[in-house]
Protein backbone atom coordinates (compact mmCIF):
# COMPACT_ATOMS: atom_id res chain seq x y z
CA UNK A 1 0.00 0.00 0.00
CA UNK A 2 1.11 3.38 -1.09
CA UNK A 3 1.02 6.58 1.33
CA UNK A 4 1.64 10.58 0.07
CA UNK A 5 2.46 13.44 2.10
CA UNK A 6 1.72 16.81 0.70
CA UNK A 7 3.16 19.63 2.45
CA UNK A 8 5.38 22.69 0.89
CA UNK A 9 7.57 22.48 4.45
CA UNK A 10 10.20 19.89 3.99
CA UNK A 11 10.55 19.61 8.34
CA UNK A 12 6.60 18.65 8.49
CA UNK A 13 6.94 16.20 5.88
CA UNK A 14 9.59 14.69 7.76
CA UNK A 15 7.92 14.98 11.34
CA UNK A 16 4.86 13.01 9.24
CA UNK A 17 7.42 10.52 8.09
CA UNK A 18 8.69 9.86 12.00
CA UNK A 19 5.36 10.04 13.57
CA UNK A 20 3.32 7.23 11.67
CA UNK A 21 3.85 3.76 12.59
CA UNK A 22 3.56 2.58 8.59
CA UNK A 23 4.27 -1.26 9.65
CA UNK A 24 1.59 -1.34 12.10
CA UNK A 25 -0.86 -0.01 8.99
CA UNK A 26 1.03 -2.03 6.21
CA UNK A 27 2.22 0.98 4.30
CA UNK A 28 5.04 -0.26 2.61
CA UNK A 29 5.79 3.09 0.16
CA UNK A 30 5.94 6.76 1.29
CA UNK A 31 6.01 9.55 -1.96
CA UNK A 32 6.31 13.54 -0.77
CA UNK A 33 5.16 16.02 -3.08
CA UNK A 34 5.62 19.82 -1.77
CA UNK A 35 2.31 21.24 -3.28
CA UNK A 36 -1.09 20.35 -4.79
CA UNK A 37 -0.45 20.60 -8.49
CA UNK A 38 3.12 18.24 -7.96
CA UNK A 39 0.49 15.77 -5.55
CA UNK A 40 -1.95 15.48 -8.49
CA UNK A 41 0.60 14.28 -10.94
CA UNK A 42 2.07 11.94 -8.49
CA UNK A 43 -1.64 10.58 -7.48
CA UNK A 44 -2.18 10.30 -10.98
CA UNK A 45 1.34 7.88 -11.95
CA UNK A 46 1.30 6.07 -8.17
CA UNK A 47 -2.50 6.06 -7.25
CA UNK A 48 -1.91 5.88 -3.50
CA UNK A 49 -4.33 4.67 -0.93
CA UNK A 50 -3.81 7.68 1.09
CA UNK A 51 -2.97 11.25 1.46
CA UNK A 52 -1.90 13.39 3.85
CA UNK A 53 -2.02 16.66 3.23
CA UNK A 54 -1.60 20.36 4.32
CA UNK A 55 -4.31 22.81 3.41
CA UNK A 56 -2.56 25.83 2.87
CA UNK A 57 -0.03 25.79 -0.07
CA UNK A 58 1.47 28.29 -1.97
CA UNK A 59 1.20 26.03 -5.35
CA UNK A 60 -2.04 24.16 -5.12
CA UNK A 61 -4.15 24.89 -2.13
CA UNK A 62 -5.70 21.99 -0.06
CA UNK A 63 -9.25 23.02 -0.88
CA UNK A 64 -7.99 22.23 -4.76
CA UNK A 65 -6.66 19.24 -4.12
CA UNK A 66 -9.68 18.02 -1.98
CA UNK A 67 -11.73 18.75 -4.82
CA UNK A 68 -9.61 16.73 -7.31
CA UNK A 69 -8.94 13.90 -5.02
CA UNK A 70 -12.69 13.65 -4.48
CA UNK A 71 -13.55 13.91 -8.15
CA UNK A 72 -10.79 11.99 -10.33
CA UNK A 73 -9.49 9.77 -7.41
CA UNK A 74 -12.56 8.94 -5.61
CA UNK A 75 -10.50 5.56 -4.26
CA UNK A 76 -7.92 7.64 -2.20
CA UNK A 77 -8.50 8.77 1.23
CA UNK A 78 -7.09 11.45 2.59
CA UNK A 79 -6.03 13.42 5.75
CA UNK A 80 -5.88 16.68 6.54
CA UNK A 81 -2.85 18.48 8.43
CA UNK A 82 -3.38 22.00 8.93
CA UNK A 83 -2.23 24.81 11.23
CA UNK A 84 -5.39 26.80 10.69
CA UNK A 85 -8.39 26.03 13.34
CA UNK A 86 -11.02 27.18 11.15
CA UNK A 87 -14.32 25.93 10.99
CA UNK A 88 -14.89 26.49 6.98
CA UNK A 89 -11.45 24.19 5.96
CA UNK A 90 -13.13 21.53 8.48
CA UNK A 91 -16.38 21.86 6.92
CA UNK A 92 -14.83 22.09 3.58
CA UNK A 93 -12.77 18.34 4.61
CA UNK A 94 -16.43 16.46 6.02
CA UNK A 95 -18.06 17.22 2.27
CA UNK A 96 -14.92 15.61 0.43
CA UNK A 97 -14.79 12.60 2.20
CA UNK A 98 -11.90 13.50 4.53
CA UNK A 99 -11.37 11.01 6.74
CA UNK A 100 -10.04 13.70 9.77
CA UNK A 101 -8.59 17.06 10.13
CA UNK A 102 -5.53 17.43 12.41
CA UNK A 103 -4.08 20.59 13.82
CA UNK A 104 -0.67 21.00 13.90
CA UNK A 105 1.92 20.50 16.09
CA UNK A 106 0.97 17.08 14.70
CA UNK A 107 0.25 14.19 17.91
CA UNK A 108 1.93 10.77 17.46
CA UNK A 109 -1.61 9.41 18.49
CA UNK A 110 -3.85 11.30 16.77
CA UNK A 111 -2.51 10.89 13.37
CA UNK A 112 -1.97 7.35 13.93
CA UNK A 113 -6.03 6.77 14.90
CA UNK A 114 -6.31 8.71 11.64
CA UNK A 115 -4.43 6.93 9.32
CA UNK A 116 -5.68 3.62 10.92
CA UNK A 117 -9.29 4.85 10.23
CA UNK A 118 -8.19 5.57 6.43
CA UNK A 119 -6.54 2.12 5.89
CA UNK A 120 -9.33 0.36 7.33
CA UNK A 121 -12.27 2.61 4.87
CA UNK A 122 -9.78 1.86 1.70
CA UNK A 123 -9.38 -1.65 2.27
CA UNK A 124 -13.48 -1.92 3.50
CA UNK A 125 -14.02 -0.53 -0.11
CA UNK A 126 -11.96 -2.43 -1.72
CA UNK A 127 -13.22 -5.51 -0.31
CA UNK A 128 -16.88 -3.89 -1.36
CA UNK A 129 -15.45 -3.46 -5.18
CA UNK A 130 -13.82 -7.10 -5.10
CA UNK A 131 -17.19 -7.84 -4.22
CA UNK A 132 -19.33 -5.90 -6.76
CA UNK A 133 -16.57 -7.13 -9.34
CA UNK A 134 -17.54 -11.05 -8.60
CA UNK A 135 -21.11 -10.35 -8.32
CA UNK A 136 -20.96 -8.63 -12.10
CA UNK A 137 -19.68 -11.87 -13.51
CA UNK A 138 -21.90 -14.15 -11.75
CA UNK A 139 -24.67 -11.73 -12.82
CA UNK A 140 -23.61 -11.89 -16.48
CA UNK A 141 -23.03 -15.64 -16.23
CA UNK A 142 -26.92 -16.20 -15.76
CA UNK A 143 -28.23 -13.09 -17.73
CA UNK A 144 -26.15 -12.84 -20.88
CA UNK A 145 -29.72 -11.88 -22.45
CA UNK A 146 -29.11 -8.38 -21.01
CA UNK A 147 -25.87 -7.80 -22.02
CA UNK A 148 -24.92 -5.90 -18.80
CA UNK A 149 -21.51 -5.97 -18.76
CA UNK A 150 -21.62 -4.47 -22.56
CA UNK A 151 -24.80 -2.11 -21.27
CA UNK A 152 -22.60 -0.95 -18.81
CA UNK A 153 -19.37 -0.08 -20.54
CA UNK A 154 -21.14 2.30 -22.92
CA UNK A 155 -21.58 4.66 -20.12
CA UNK A 156 -18.36 4.16 -17.88
CA UNK A 157 -15.62 2.85 -20.83
CA UNK A 158 -16.19 5.88 -23.33
CA UNK A 159 -12.86 4.82 -24.81
CA UNK A 160 -14.52 1.35 -26.23
CA UNK A 161 -18.00 2.17 -26.03
CA UNK A 162 -18.22 2.38 -30.18
CA UNK A 163 -17.07 -1.63 -30.13
CA UNK A 164 -19.52 -2.13 -27.35
CA UNK A 165 -22.46 -0.79 -29.33
CA UNK A 166 -21.45 -2.74 -32.59
CA UNK A 167 -21.34 -6.02 -30.57
CA UNK A 168 -24.91 -4.82 -28.53
CA UNK A 169 -26.14 -4.37 -32.29
CA UNK A 170 -25.46 -7.86 -33.82
CA UNK A 171 -26.81 -9.52 -30.38
CA UNK A 172 -29.95 -7.83 -31.19
CA UNK A 173 -30.21 -5.79 -27.79
CA UNK A 174 -29.94 -2.50 -29.52
CA UNK A 175 -31.34 -1.92 -32.79
CA UNK A 176 -29.18 -0.88 -36.10
CA UNK A 177 -28.78 2.64 -36.60
CA UNK A 178 -29.92 4.02 -33.44
CA UNK A 179 -27.68 7.61 -32.87
CA UNK A 180 -29.43 9.03 -30.05
CA UNK A 181 -30.98 8.29 -26.92
CA UNK A 182 -31.89 9.21 -22.96
CA UNK A 183 -30.22 8.01 -20.08
CA UNK A 184 -33.41 7.65 -17.20
CA UNK A 185 -31.84 5.95 -13.67
CA UNK A 186 -34.43 4.62 -11.65
CA UNK A 187 -33.71 4.74 -7.88
CA UNK A 188 -34.28 2.07 -5.91
CA UNK A 189 -34.24 2.55 -1.51
CA UNK A 190 -32.18 0.94 0.15
CA UNK A 191 -34.23 1.68 3.06
CA UNK A 192 -37.28 0.42 2.04
CA UNK A 193 -37.07 -2.48 4.44
CA UNK A 194 -40.76 -4.48 3.94
CA UNK A 195 -39.96 -4.47 0.04
CA UNK A 196 -36.25 -5.92 0.60
CA UNK A 197 -38.00 -8.81 3.00
CA UNK A 198 -40.26 -9.94 -0.02
CA UNK A 199 -36.94 -10.78 -1.67
CA UNK A 200 -35.67 -12.72 1.56
CA UNK A 201 -33.60 -9.65 2.06
CA UNK A 202 -31.93 -10.24 -1.20
CA UNK A 203 -31.72 -6.86 -3.20
CA UNK A 204 -29.91 -8.62 -6.16
CA UNK A 205 -33.05 -10.49 -6.69
CA UNK A 206 -35.27 -7.41 -6.19
CA UNK A 207 -33.13 -5.47 -9.00
CA UNK A 208 -33.50 -8.28 -11.41
CA UNK A 209 -37.30 -8.37 -10.91
CA UNK A 210 -37.48 -3.94 -11.30
CA UNK A 211 -35.21 -4.47 -14.70
CA UNK A 212 -37.95 -7.52 -15.66
CA UNK A 213 -40.77 -4.99 -15.39
CA UNK A 214 -39.64 -2.27 -16.76
CA UNK A 215 -38.15 -4.03 -19.98
CA UNK A 216 -42.29 -5.97 -20.32
CA UNK A 217 -43.19 -1.83 -20.91
CA UNK A 218 -39.57 -1.34 -23.18
CA UNK A 219 -39.66 -4.65 -25.90
CA UNK A 220 -43.10 -4.33 -27.39
CA UNK A 221 -42.01 -2.66 -29.69
CA UNK A 222 -38.76 -2.47 -28.42
CA UNK A 223 -38.38 1.18 -27.49
CA UNK A 224 -35.12 0.74 -25.41
CA UNK A 225 -33.87 -1.85 -23.20
CA UNK A 226 -33.22 -1.37 -18.68
CA UNK A 227 -30.31 -3.34 -17.18
CA UNK A 228 -28.50 -3.75 -14.34
CA UNK A 229 -25.57 -1.03 -14.22
CA UNK A 230 -22.63 -2.24 -12.65
CA UNK A 231 -20.28 0.83 -13.04
CA UNK A 232 -20.63 2.12 -9.40
CA UNK A 233 -22.98 1.81 -6.90
CA UNK A 234 -26.21 -0.21 -7.14
CA UNK A 235 -28.67 1.40 -9.93
CA UNK A 236 -30.75 -0.16 -12.40
CA UNK A 237 -30.66 2.20 -15.61
CA UNK A 238 -32.79 2.61 -18.86
CA UNK A 239 -31.65 3.52 -22.22
CA UNK A 240 -34.54 5.13 -24.05
CA UNK A 241 -33.60 5.48 -28.01
CA UNK A 242 -37.50 5.89 -28.83
CA UNK A 243 -37.35 9.85 -28.34
CA UNK A 244 -40.52 10.34 -29.77
CA UNK A 245 -42.48 8.67 -27.12
CA UNK A 246 -43.61 10.51 -24.26
CA UNK A 247 -41.18 9.97 -21.87
CA UNK A 248 -43.43 10.89 -18.87
CA UNK A 249 -46.30 8.53 -20.32
CA UNK A 250 -44.10 5.20 -20.68
CA UNK A 251 -42.67 5.84 -17.13
CA UNK A 252 -46.39 6.52 -15.71
CA UNK A 253 -47.14 2.67 -17.30
CA UNK A 254 -44.02 1.45 -15.76
CA UNK A 255 -44.42 2.77 -12.30
CA UNK A 256 -48.35 1.73 -12.73
CA UNK A 257 -46.52 -1.96 -13.24
CA UNK A 258 -44.07 -1.44 -10.68
CA UNK A 259 -46.39 -0.56 -8.00
CA UNK A 260 -49.39 -3.54 -9.27
CA UNK A 261 -46.42 -6.06 -8.69
CA UNK A 262 -44.68 -4.74 -5.60
CA UNK A 263 -46.96 -2.30 -3.99
CA UNK A 264 -44.47 0.65 -4.42
CA UNK A 265 -43.60 3.86 -6.88
CA UNK A 266 -40.40 4.57 -8.32
CA UNK A 267 -38.60 7.85 -8.71
CA UNK A 268 -36.76 8.04 -12.39
CA UNK A 269 -33.76 10.88 -12.69
CA UNK A 270 -34.00 11.78 -16.92
CA UNK A 271 -31.21 13.15 -19.17
CA UNK A 272 -31.69 15.35 -21.98
CA UNK A 273 -31.25 13.46 -25.32
CA UNK A 274 -27.85 12.90 -26.53
CA UNK A 275 -25.39 11.61 -28.89
CA UNK A 276 -25.67 7.24 -28.50
CA UNK A 277 -23.14 6.45 -27.31
CA UNK A 278 -20.83 9.66 -26.75
CA UNK A 279 -23.10 11.44 -24.42
CA UNK A 280 -23.83 8.51 -22.16
CA UNK A 281 -21.11 9.30 -18.71
CA UNK A 282 -22.41 13.16 -19.45
CA UNK A 283 -25.83 11.78 -18.96
CA UNK A 284 -25.46 9.63 -15.92
CA UNK A 285 -24.36 12.78 -14.58
CA UNK A 286 -27.52 14.92 -15.45
CA UNK A 287 -29.64 11.80 -14.26
CA UNK A 288 -27.89 11.50 -10.98
CA UNK A 289 -28.08 15.33 -9.98
CA UNK A 290 -31.85 15.57 -10.90
CA UNK A 291 -32.19 12.96 -8.35
CA UNK A 292 -29.77 14.17 -5.87
CA UNK A 293 -32.08 17.61 -6.30
CA UNK A 294 -35.81 16.69 -5.93
CA UNK A 295 -37.96 18.02 -3.79
CA UNK A 296 -38.77 15.48 -1.32
CA UNK A 297 -41.94 17.38 -0.06
CA UNK A 298 -43.45 16.68 -3.67
CA UNK A 299 -44.57 12.71 -2.92
CA UNK A 300 -46.76 12.45 -6.55
CA UNK A 301 -43.54 13.88 -8.60
CA UNK A 302 -41.45 10.63 -9.95
CA UNK A 303 -40.13 12.10 -12.95
CA UNK A 304 -37.10 14.16 -12.23
CA UNK A 305 -35.28 15.92 -15.53
CA UNK A 306 -32.00 16.98 -15.94
CA UNK A 307 -32.16 20.97 -15.71
CA UNK A 308 -30.35 20.53 -19.30
CA UNK A 309 -33.73 18.83 -20.79
CA UNK A 310 -36.46 20.46 -22.18
CA UNK A 311 -38.74 18.84 -20.24
CA UNK A 312 -37.26 20.50 -17.46
CA UNK A 313 -39.57 23.23 -18.60
CA UNK A 314 -42.56 21.48 -20.00
CA UNK A 315 -45.73 20.06 -17.20
CA UNK A 316 -45.48 23.53 -15.13
CA UNK A 317 -41.75 22.30 -14.33
CA UNK A 318 -41.23 26.73 -14.49
CA UNK A 319 -43.39 26.97 -11.65
CA UNK A 320 -41.44 24.08 -9.73
CA UNK A 321 -37.77 25.50 -11.16
CA UNK A 322 -39.22 28.58 -9.24
CA UNK A 323 -40.09 26.45 -5.82
CA UNK A 324 -36.17 25.28 -6.57
CA UNK A 325 -35.17 29.19 -6.88
CA UNK A 326 -36.28 29.89 -3.26
CA UNK A 327 -34.51 26.49 -1.56
CA UNK A 328 -33.64 27.95 2.04
CA UNK A 329 -30.29 29.61 2.52
CA UNK A 330 -30.44 28.81 6.43
CA UNK A 331 -27.46 27.40 7.30
CA UNK A 332 -26.22 24.67 10.24
CA UNK A 333 -24.24 27.60 11.70
CA UNK A 334 -28.11 29.17 12.34
CA UNK A 335 -29.02 26.57 15.09
CA UNK A 336 -25.46 25.54 16.20
CA UNK A 337 -25.86 27.53 19.36
CA UNK A 338 -29.08 25.82 20.00
CA UNK A 339 -27.88 22.62 19.81
CA UNK A 340 -24.97 23.20 22.21
CA UNK A 341 -27.18 24.70 24.57
CA UNK A 342 -29.54 21.94 24.78
CA UNK A 343 -26.72 19.25 24.79
CA UNK A 344 -25.25 21.28 28.13
CA UNK A 345 -28.68 21.28 29.50
CA UNK A 346 -28.92 18.01 28.55
CA UNK A 347 -32.79 18.44 29.27
CA UNK A 348 -35.24 16.88 26.94
CA UNK A 349 -37.41 19.44 26.97
CA UNK A 350 -35.13 21.83 25.32
CA UNK A 351 -33.65 18.88 23.30
CA UNK A 352 -37.10 18.51 21.60
CA UNK A 353 -37.46 21.76 21.29
CA UNK A 354 -33.91 22.07 19.07
CA UNK A 355 -34.57 19.39 17.40
CA UNK A 356 -38.29 20.76 15.99
CA UNK A 357 -36.68 23.89 15.20
CA UNK A 358 -33.87 22.13 13.15
CA UNK A 359 -36.88 20.41 11.09
CA UNK A 360 -38.59 24.03 10.68
CA UNK A 361 -35.30 25.80 9.49
CA UNK A 362 -34.80 22.41 7.07
CA UNK A 363 -37.78 22.92 5.46
CA UNK A 364 -38.63 26.66 5.50
CA UNK A 365 -38.15 27.46 1.69
CA UNK A 366 -40.60 24.77 1.13
CA UNK A 367 -37.80 22.36 -1.41
CA UNK A 368 -35.60 19.81 0.70
CA UNK A 369 -33.34 17.59 -1.44
CA UNK A 370 -31.47 14.91 -0.60
CA UNK A 371 -28.32 16.95 -1.09
CA UNK A 372 -29.34 19.29 1.16
CA UNK A 373 -30.28 16.48 3.81
CA UNK A 374 -26.46 14.91 3.43
CA UNK A 375 -25.02 18.48 3.96
CA UNK A 376 -27.16 19.33 7.14
CA UNK A 377 -26.51 15.63 7.98
CA UNK A 378 -23.22 16.09 7.60
CA UNK A 379 -22.73 19.48 9.67
CA UNK A 380 -24.24 17.77 12.64
CA UNK A 381 -22.05 14.92 13.17
CA UNK A 382 -19.05 18.15 12.44
CA UNK A 383 -20.85 19.70 15.00
CA UNK A 384 -20.88 16.65 17.24
CA UNK A 385 -17.18 16.30 16.69
CA UNK A 386 -16.16 19.78 17.63
CA UNK A 387 -18.93 19.54 20.89
CA UNK A 388 -16.99 16.75 22.38
CA UNK A 389 -13.19 17.85 21.46
CA UNK A 390 -14.00 21.24 22.97
CA UNK A 391 -16.16 19.79 25.84
CA UNK A 392 -13.66 16.50 27.05
CA UNK A 393 -10.36 17.65 25.09
CA UNK A 394 -8.16 14.44 25.71
CA UNK A 395 -10.88 11.78 26.28
CA UNK A 396 -12.64 12.82 23.17
CA UNK A 397 -11.42 10.50 20.88
CA UNK A 398 -12.91 7.19 23.30
CA UNK A 399 -16.15 9.44 23.57
CA UNK A 400 -16.59 9.65 19.71
CA UNK A 401 -15.87 5.97 19.23
CA UNK A 402 -18.58 5.35 21.84
CA UNK A 403 -21.46 7.53 19.90
CA UNK A 404 -20.16 6.27 16.50
CA UNK A 405 -21.01 2.81 17.56
CA UNK A 406 -24.19 4.14 18.84
CA UNK A 407 -24.88 5.81 14.81
CA UNK A 408 -24.78 2.36 14.04
CA UNK A 409 -28.03 1.05 16.15
CA UNK A 410 -29.51 4.77 15.14
CA UNK A 411 -28.46 5.38 12.02
CA UNK A 412 -29.87 8.45 10.17
CA UNK A 413 -32.65 8.31 7.97
CA UNK A 414 -31.99 7.21 4.17
CA UNK A 415 -31.37 10.51 2.51
CA UNK A 416 -32.92 9.09 -0.75
CA UNK A 417 -35.91 7.37 0.57
CA UNK A 418 -39.42 7.28 -0.83
CA UNK A 419 -40.85 7.34 2.68
CA UNK A 420 -39.02 10.98 3.45
CA UNK A 421 -40.48 12.15 6.81
CA UNK A 422 -39.82 15.56 8.33
CA UNK A 423 -40.65 14.02 11.90
CA UNK A 424 -38.07 11.03 11.62
CA UNK A 425 -35.03 13.55 10.46
CA UNK A 426 -36.26 15.30 13.95
CA UNK A 427 -36.10 12.02 15.61
CA UNK A 428 -32.71 11.59 14.20
CA UNK A 429 -31.53 14.73 15.86
CA UNK A 430 -33.21 14.33 18.99
CA UNK A 431 -31.26 11.07 19.43
CA UNK A 432 -28.57 12.57 18.23
CA UNK A 433 -28.29 15.36 20.52
CA UNK A 434 -29.71 13.32 23.32
CA UNK A 435 -26.73 10.35 23.45
CA UNK A 436 -24.09 13.15 23.15
CA UNK A 437 -25.54 14.91 26.08
CA UNK A 438 -25.64 11.52 28.05
CA UNK A 439 -21.81 10.80 26.92
CA UNK A 440 -20.18 13.99 27.59
CA UNK A 441 -22.00 14.03 31.51
CA UNK A 442 -21.02 10.72 32.00
CA UNK A 443 -16.67 11.64 30.70
CA UNK A 444 -17.05 15.02 32.88
CA UNK A 445 -18.37 12.98 35.89
CA UNK A 446 -15.31 10.87 35.58
CA UNK A 447 -13.37 13.77 35.16
CA UNK A 448 -14.08 15.00 38.62
CA UNK A 449 -12.95 11.28 40.42
CA UNK A 450 -9.87 12.10 41.56
CA UNK A 451 -7.68 10.23 40.18
CA UNK A 452 -8.01 11.72 37.17
CA UNK A 453 -6.71 14.80 38.78
CA UNK A 454 -4.21 12.80 40.44
CA UNK A 455 -3.20 11.11 36.90
CA UNK A 456 -2.82 14.66 35.59
CA UNK A 457 -0.20 15.84 37.86
CA UNK A 458 1.79 12.70 37.85
CA UNK A 459 1.93 13.66 33.75
CA UNK A 460 2.76 17.06 34.35
CA UNK A 461 5.78 15.81 37.25
CA UNK A 462 7.09 12.90 36.12
CA UNK A 463 10.49 14.05 36.54
CA UNK A 464 10.65 14.77 39.78
CA UNK A 465 11.02 11.95 42.89
CA UNK A 466 7.34 11.65 43.46
CA UNK A 467 6.22 9.57 46.23
CA UNK A 468 3.12 7.82 47.24
CA UNK A 469 2.90 9.80 50.15
CA UNK A 470 4.09 13.07 48.64
CA UNK A 471 0.88 12.51 45.83
CA UNK A 472 -1.33 11.01 48.76
CA UNK A 473 -0.83 14.30 50.66
CA UNK A 474 -1.35 16.75 48.05
CA UNK A 475 -4.20 15.20 47.16
CA UNK A 476 -5.69 14.64 51.09
CA UNK A 477 -6.09 11.36 50.87
CA UNK A 478 -4.97 7.97 51.27
CA UNK A 479 -1.88 6.15 50.39
CA UNK A 480 -4.34 2.80 50.62
CA UNK A 481 -6.77 4.72 48.22
CA UNK A 482 -4.15 5.71 45.88
CA UNK A 483 -2.29 2.03 45.50
CA UNK A 484 -6.44 0.60 45.17
CA UNK A 485 -7.13 2.37 42.93
CA UNK A 486 -4.12 2.13 40.74
CA UNK A 487 -4.87 -1.65 40.81
CA UNK A 488 -8.40 -1.30 39.43
CA UNK A 489 -8.20 0.96 37.19
CA UNK A 490 -4.57 0.57 35.14
CA UNK A 491 -3.93 -3.07 36.18
CA UNK A 492 -0.47 -1.79 38.15
CA UNK A 493 1.32 -0.21 40.90
CA UNK A 494 1.69 3.64 41.15
CA UNK A 495 5.50 3.32 40.83
CA UNK A 496 5.33 1.16 37.43
CA UNK A 497 2.93 3.57 36.19
CA UNK A 498 5.50 6.38 36.71
CA UNK A 499 8.21 4.14 35.00
CA UNK A 500 5.41 3.75 32.17
CA UNK A 501 5.08 7.38 31.69
CA UNK A 502 9.04 7.64 31.82
CA UNK A 503 9.49 5.53 28.78
CA UNK A 504 7.08 6.60 27.45
CA UNK A 505 8.56 10.10 27.04
CA UNK A 506 12.49 9.02 26.68
CA UNK A 507 10.42 6.92 23.71
CA UNK A 508 9.74 10.66 22.33
CA UNK A 509 13.19 12.54 23.09
CA UNK A 510 15.03 9.27 21.72
CA UNK A 511 13.74 10.42 18.04
CA UNK A 512 15.83 13.95 18.58
CA UNK A 513 19.37 12.91 17.59
CA UNK A 514 21.06 16.16 19.38
CA UNK A 515 19.87 14.69 22.75
CA UNK A 516 22.31 12.59 24.65
CA UNK A 517 20.90 9.36 26.84
CA UNK A 518 22.55 11.18 29.81
CA UNK A 519 20.25 14.49 28.84
CA UNK A 520 17.64 12.00 28.45
CA UNK A 521 17.96 10.40 30.93
CA UNK A 522 17.68 13.27 33.73
CA UNK A 523 15.22 15.23 31.43
CA UNK A 524 12.28 11.88 32.14
CA UNK A 525 13.60 11.70 35.80
CA UNK A 526 16.25 9.05 35.91
CA UNK A 527 19.69 10.52 37.57
CA UNK A 528 21.45 7.11 36.74
CA UNK A 529 22.07 6.60 32.80
CA UNK A 530 22.63 3.31 33.07
CA UNK A 531 20.09 2.48 35.69
CA UNK A 532 17.70 4.19 32.78
CA UNK A 533 19.05 2.16 29.91
CA UNK A 534 18.36 -1.27 32.24
CA UNK A 535 14.63 0.02 33.07
CA UNK A 536 14.28 1.06 29.52
CA UNK A 537 14.99 -2.58 27.96
CA UNK A 538 13.39 -4.06 30.28
CA UNK A 539 9.91 -2.09 29.18
CA UNK A 540 10.88 -2.16 25.59
CA UNK A 541 12.51 -5.18 24.43
CA UNK A 542 15.36 -3.03 22.98
CA UNK A 543 18.19 -0.52 24.62
CA UNK A 544 17.76 2.91 24.45
CA UNK A 545 20.52 3.13 21.56
CA UNK A 546 18.92 0.54 19.58
CA UNK A 547 15.77 2.13 19.77
CA UNK A 548 17.11 5.35 18.21
CA UNK A 549 18.41 3.37 15.32
CA UNK A 550 15.43 2.87 13.97
CA UNK A 551 14.95 6.26 13.44
CA UNK A 552 17.87 6.93 11.18
CA UNK A 553 17.15 7.03 7.80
Amino acid sequence: MKALIVDDEARVRKAVRLLVDWDAHQIDEILEAGNGNEAIEIIRQAKPALVIMDMMMESGNGIELMTWVNEFAGNTKFIVVSGHNDFEFVRQTVRHGGIDYILKPIEAEAINVAVAKAVAAWRSEEDDRSERQKQSIQLNEFKPIYGEKLLSALIDDPINSDLSLRRLCSDGIIPENIHSARLILVQTDAGNNPLIKRFGGDTELMNYAIVNICNEFLHSPLKGVAFRYWGGPPEIAIILWDIQTSVVELIGRINHGIYSTLQVRMHFGISSIGNLPKQLPYQRAEVAEALQRRNLLIHEDYCHFSSSSEEFRDRKEIAKAEVRGNVSTTNFADVKEDWKMAVISGSPEILSTAAQHWVDELSRGGVVTPEILNSWKNDALLFRSQLVREMLGPEAEGALAELEQADQLHPAPYTNGYSFSLFAWRDWSYTLMQELAEVIALKQAKERNPMHDIVKYIELNYASDLSLQEVAGKFFVSREYISRRFKQEYGINFSDFIVNIRIDKAKLLLQNPRLKLAQISEMVGFHDVKYFSKVFKKQVGSSPKDYRDTFKS
